[in-house]
């Protein structure tokens, strides 16, 4: 008979923490083993939450920390930030040691099941799709037809609530993630002042050594946080807002609201981000 494994990654964000605890509710006796891919550079309000979903599950979330660090593939990479367009950061501080987790199993013949926090309402997403045929991924959100609302819903039912950081940002892992928007980043400033200066000592470094990439399309956060830009960021962010606010139709049963971080940003969770990273 051949051996299974039941695993669930979990990113420090809402959707994944929604699919634990309804893993937990629905399928007690599944011996689904959590784990958290850390790059070493997450929010501390990250850490803050995983220790209260941890409290929920009643068992330890696994942490999967890389053998080697950012710092470390940062300068294999020559000092290349990573970007949407070389994101070295998933390949090697998320999907390497997921898959370095699971290599020998899946090589003994062991079918490892993974289930993936994709909801009813994000049709065209798909989550990490491994080429070992003995990796079979589920998504039980969408197949119990479960959106952002009952995401939300699960949340605030099993008293886990939400992380601190989805009052200031849209998405969860990396403090410098590259899609954070300008206004996470003049955020970040103002949350976290010390992860901020380290994003600008990266950046620095990368651009001193050649890389075409700043953290945010455009501008260097040198340029970015100088107080006339953060100004007019601001005001941007502002704007953007009430126009969302104006044009939105009010739905009493929806459980997005007109002042909700991620409208106001205008995030399309279908235009990008990394499925692994902040969900």
């Amino acid at each position: 008979m051949s051996r299974e494994r039941h695993i669930l990654g979990v990113s420090g964000g809402r959707d994944s923490a929604a699919l634990a605890v309804y893993m937990r509710q629905h399928h007690p006796t599944l011996p689904v083993e959590y784990f958290f891919t850390d790059t070493g550079k997450e929010l501390p309000e990250v850490y803050e939450f995983l220790d209260r979903l941890e409290g929920f599950l009643g068992k330890p979330i696994a942490r999967l920390n890389p053998d080697r660090d950012f710092d470390f593939w940062l300068s294999e990479y020559g000092n290349f930030l990573p970007s949407p367009r070389t994101r070295w950061c998933t390949r090697q501080l998320k999907l390497r040691p997921l898959e370095h987790w699971l290599r020998d199993d899946l090589e003994s013949g062991t079918v490892v099941h993974s289930y993936v926090a994709i909801r009813s309402d994000e049709p065209s997403r798909e989550g990490y799709q491994s080429t070992h045929p003995n990796m079979k991924v589920h998504l039980p959100l969408r197949d119990a037809g479960i959106d952002r609302a009952g995401v939300l819903e699960i949340l605030s039912q099993a008293e886990v609530g939400e992380p601190a950081y989805y009052s200031w940002r849209s998405r969860s892992g990396c403090t410098f993630c590259f899609y954070q928007q300008k206004i996470e980043w003049v955020r970040l400033a103002e949350h976290h002042p010390e992860r901020f200066k380290e994003a600008v000592a990266y950046e620095k470094t990368a651009l001193n050594d050649g890389s075409p990439f700043t953290w945010t399309q455009g501008e260097s956060l040198t340029e970015l946080i100088n107080p006339k830009r953060v100004e007019q960021i601001k005001l941007d962010y502002e704007q953007r807002r009430e126009r969302l606010r104006r044009s939105r139709r009010i739905n009493p049963l929806s459980a997005r609201t007109p002042d909700s971080v991620d409208e106001a940003y205008g995030i399309d969770e279908d235009a990008g981000g990394c499925v692994i990273c902040h969900k």
